[in-house]
Parts: structure tokens; C-alpha cells; sequence
């Protein structure tokens, strides 16, 4: 029987390549979104991939949301937090709203999406979590204290939790991505890019989502049961942590 694999913010950049990887690996996908419901659709349609539409900010709708999902495909083997907001903003500016909503979907959502999930995986002795941190997380971004903080935040979650589900069965880990090649990247001027940017990343070039994709198929996978509590920075080299 394969897996039931969950992946939030899954119909787009990086959160549809992990949802492709882990169907083409056998598991029986669920992707969640937030907004776009005309990208979600496209992605269904291209890939057979169901979307859910929920905020993960909101524990409630994580709730019903894991509840429609284990009714419909069965219980959730692997978790993947991908879903994520940035609100940039030099900290003397930053609000306390851009400072809240940054926290309330790249951690607060982290908590929210495996608390529903984690009774299931303790009882069936079994589980994966992988939560999609950032190069930023680890060495911090200028006008970005919120979203580092919540980055840095999702690493340490995943340490302690690891320590918690290890003799369960449940391996928690994270990917921490650098630059990659995605349609936030593509808004970025050529200049920029060449200048300030790709000079940064040892090999030369932007990551693609397909290799964070990997990363996550190989952390989900069975083969990959004695990993947990670690951060597989996936940067190029730009930052070695």
C-alpha cells in the first residue's frame, strides 16, 4: 500500500515539484493551497494531484482539512511544511502586522499542520515530517528579521521534535534551501542577478525546484530512517552551516 503523502503549499515553485516527486515515488498526494485557485486547478489538471484549499495559519481549518484528507486517501505517512509567506521590511519599518502574519504561516503553520498529523503517525509507529526551511534561516537577511526568525524557528522545532518521535518511528527533518529558480527569483533585474546574486552561490547558478525535490523524496522515503533532527542545506555553498 503506498503512502499518503501531504505537502502545503503544494500546487506551486518549489511545493508542486516536492508533490510531483513524492506521486512519481508511489505516494498518494494531497497538496494544499491558500489563494490561487487558478493555478491550483491547472496543477491538477496537469498532474492528477488534488488540492485542498486552506490557510495553515488557521489551526481549525488544518484541522478539518487533515480530517477530509485521512477520510478521503487514509492516514497521513508524511508531512511536508512547505507552505510559506515572506513580508519584507528593514525592522525599524516593519509592522506588527507584517511581523504576525510572517509567523502565523511559516511557524505557527508548522505546528498547526503537524500537531494535526502527529497522533496518527504515533500510533501507527511510522512517520516523516520534513518542514522547508531557508538559507536565510541559518544565516539571517537583511530586512527580514520575521521571516529568518520563523526559518531559524522551524529548525529548532524539528531538533526537539525529532528527540520526541524517534522511538515512535517518526523521522522530522528540514531542507534549507538558497536561491532557487522559481517565479519569485524571475521578478529579480538580469543585473542584479548577475551581479549581486549569482556571484554569492559557489557553483554559479540557481538551484531548481526539482532538487529540493529530491532532497525531500530521499527524507520521506524509508531509506532514510536512521536520519532525524537534520538540516540538509541545499545553497550551492553560498552558506555552510
Amino acid at each position: 500500500m503506498s503512502r499518503v503523502a501531504l505537502v502545503t503549499g503544494g500546487s506551486r515553485g518549489i511545493g508542486a515539484a516536492i508533490s510531483k516527486a513524492l506521486k512519481d515515488a508511489g505516494c498518494s498526494v494531497a497538496a494544499t493551497y491558500a489563494g490561487n485557485d487558478e493555478k491550483a486547478k491547472a496543477f491538477t489538471d496537469e498532474t492528477g494531484i488534488k488540492t485542498y484549499k486552506w490557510n495553515v495559519a488557521d489551526y481549525d481549518a488544518c484541522a478539518a482539512g487533515v480530517k477530509q484528507i485521512e477520510d478521503e486517501l487514509g492516514g497521513v505517512d508524511i508531512l511536508v511544511n512547505n507552505a510559506g509567506i515572506t513580508r519584507d521590511a528593514p525592522f525599524h519599518k516593519m509592522t506588527p502586522e507584517q511581523w504576525h502574519e510572517c509567523i502565523d504561516t511559516n511557524l505557527n503553520g508548522v505546528f498547526n499542520m503537524t500537531h494535526n498529523v502527529w497522533g496518527g503517525m504515533r500510533e501507527r509507529k511510522f512517520g516523516r515530517v520534513v518542514t522547508i526551511s531557508s538559507i536565510n534561516g541559518q544565516k539571517g537577511q537583511f530586512a527580514q528579521a520575521n521571516y529568518a526568525a520563523t526559518k531559524a524557528g522551524d529548525i529548532g522545532f524539528t531538533k526537539a521534535l525529532a528527540q520526541e518521535g524517534a522511538r515512535a518511528g517518526i523521522t522530522v527533518n528540514v531542507v534549507a534551501p538558497g536561491y532557487i529558480n522559481t517565479e519569485m527569483m524571475s521578478t529579480i533585474p538580469e543585473k542584479v542577478m548577475n551581479e549581486v546574486i549569482l556571484p554569492q552561490i559557489p557553483v554559479g547558478r540557481l538551484g531548481e525546484a526539482e532538487e529540493i525535490a529530491r532532497a525531500v523524496a530521499f527524507l520521506a522515503s524509508d531509506d532514510a530512517g536512521f536520519i532525524t533532527g537534520s538540516t540538509i542545506s541545499a545553497n550551492g555553498g553560498q552558506y555552510l552551516a
